[in-house]
Parts: structure tokens; sequence; C-alpha cells
């Protein structure tokens, strides 16, 4: 009797799973343009084509004719615009009316953003305690927000105007020319505006933050008997420092892009460009003008520091 045939027994430490397929040169490439998915590359498309439209092409052009001699002309026409290099930048950063803007917007910055980090962070810690009307008050601090400035600039010039609520309340004390023709108080008033429309914003950043805190981190503070402040210091001011930093960084560019409130508050940079804003010598470079080569200079400069202040702050607010 034959003996039956045996099973041949791969050698130890074969591989004996069936051989994939592998991938080339060209695959790695798509897979690290795409990701690992492609729906996600898909869904994100008409976001980045947007931006790509709205921001990055216009940021491109304003480059490109800081540094050319540029004019509006009529669709058609055929205008010079030769290239001139950096004598666009070179005007307009010699230009008093430019250094008097960003002095402008530095005295906005530097009440403006301490402000709105102190009172916004203060409100969202009472709002967060359990306390009678707590949805009023959250409702009532973000509405300024989403009201349209028209509305709220006709509250305020109707308070601060000469013959306004608060001149009869202080009387005497209060200054002459008024808050918002005098040289001395027109940005100062700004910046007061600005940080009480736009706190409700920055209060619910703070709240979310904050509802992300332990409690048991406050339980346990108490517990080796920590006072409300070695509370704040200790467990809350850690605690919300990611949100502080992103609301540094967004007071820091609504400031320096601030626009609307001097055009409406002081009749476009008034008293005599006291409170003229980069932005606001912008338009009136490049629309009222026709300087736009010199406005886009500007406009690059305005990044460059807006970018500067940005990094700067985040440096100072996050933890390494």
């Amino acid at each position: 009797m034959s003996a039956p045939p045996t099973a041949s027994v791969p050698p130890v430490g074969s591989d004996t799973s069936t051989p994939r397929a592998r991938s080339g040169p060209r695959t790695s490439v798509i897979k690290r343009i795409v990701g690992r998915d492609p729906i996600g590359m898909l869904l994100s498309a008409p976001y980045a084509l947007f931006l790509a439209a709205v921001f990055v092409y216009p940021l491109g052009l304003g480059i490109w004719i800081a540094f050319h001699k540029y004019s509006f002309a009529a669709p058609g026409a055929a205008v010079d615009r030769p290239f001139v290099g950096f004598d666009n930048f070179v005007r307009a950063l010699s230009d008093p009316a430019v250094h008097a803007a960003f002095k402008h917007v530095g005295i906005f910055l530097v009440i403006n953003v301490p402000l709105t980090i102190v009172l916004a962070l203060i409100l969202a810690a009472a709002l967060n305690s359990a306390m009678r009307g707590v949805t009023f008050f959250r409702v009532a601090y973000y509405v300024p927000y989403v009201t349209a400035s028209v509305a709220t600039v006709t509250v305020w010039l109707f308070m601060f105007s000469e013959r306004g609520v608060v001149n009869g309340l202080i009387g005497v004390l209060a200054p002459d020319p008024s808050w918002l023709t005098n040289s001395g108080w027109a940005m100062p008033m700004i910046a007061l505006y600005v940080t009480w429309k736009q706190l409700g914003f920055f209060i619910l950043l703070y709240l979310a933050a904050l509802q992300g805190v332990s409690k048991e981190l406050y339980e346990a503070a108490k517990t080796d008997g920590a006072n409300w402040w070695q509370s704040f210091r200790a467990v809350t001011w850690p605690g919300v420092l990611p949100a502080t930093s992103l609301v540094a960084m967004l007071a820091i560019i609504t400031g320096a892009n601030l626009f609307t409130e001097p055009y409406l508050l002081t009749n476009g940079g008034g008293p005599n460009g006291a409170s003229t804003t980069p932005v606001l010598l912008i338009y009136q470079q490049a629309i009222q003008q026709n300087h736009p080569d010199r406005a886009s200079a500007i406009g690059i400069v305005l990044v460059i520091g807006v970018l500067l202040l940005a990094w700067i702050s985040r440096r100072l607010t996050e933890e390494k």
C-alpha cells in the first residue's frame, strides 16, 4: 500500500499571506495631496475655491499693484502700468497721514484689546456661575453684537453728543469740544464703543472655554483653602489660556481693520483726521484720490503689522 501524500510545510518565518500590490510613487503622491479620505477633500473644495477667489486672488492682485504705478481706468482702456519697485512703499511710509493713522489704530488696540479680555472674562465667569436670570444677561450682552452698526451708532451719538445724556449727567466735567468731536477723546471713544458692541461675542468664547474647565479642580482648590482669587489664578486662568489667545488675536484683527465705526461716529476720521485708521486711509487714497498703488502699499504694511502683533499676542497668551 502506498503512503498518503504529505502536505508541504512552509519554512519557519515565511510569509503565507496573499501578496499585496505595492503602492508606487504615483499612489503615494496622490495620497499626500488628497489625504487618506478623498471625500473630505471633495467636500472642502467649494470653500477652498471660495477662499481663493475672495481672499487669495485679491491679496495677490494687491501685492502686484503695490509694486506698479497703477490707477483706475475705463474698461478696455490701454494704460501703461510700469514696475516701480518699492517707490509706493517709500511714499506711503514717508506720508505723515499714514504715520498718524497707524498711531491712531495703536491707541485703539492699547485700549480695546486689554479691556475686551478683562471684561469678557469677568462677565463670562459671572454668567457661568449659578445666578438668577443668567439667560437674560447672556442674551442682553449678545444683542449689541448682532445689531446693525448704524442703529447702535445712532444710540452712541445720542448719548455722547454735546447735549447728550452723558454730558447732561456729568455737567461741567464734560470735555469741550464734546467727546466725538474732541481730537483727544475721539479715538478712545471709538475703542469703548467697539468694546461694548463686540463684547457679547467674546463672552460666548470664554463661556465655551469655562465649560471645559473641570469642576473637580475648583473643588480641590476649595478643599485646600484657596479663595476666589487663588482659584481664578490657579484654575480658571490656565483653563482659558487658549481662548484668551483667540480673543486677543480676533480683537487685534478687528481693530486693525477698523473702518465702519470711525466712518460713522466721526464723519470719516474727524475731527481733523484724529480718528483716521489705516483702512479708512486706504479707502480715501484708492477710491477718493485714485491712488490704488499707494493704498495697496499701505495695506501690505498693515497685513505684516497685524501678523506680527498676532504672533506676539500668541506668544504672550499661550503656554509653551
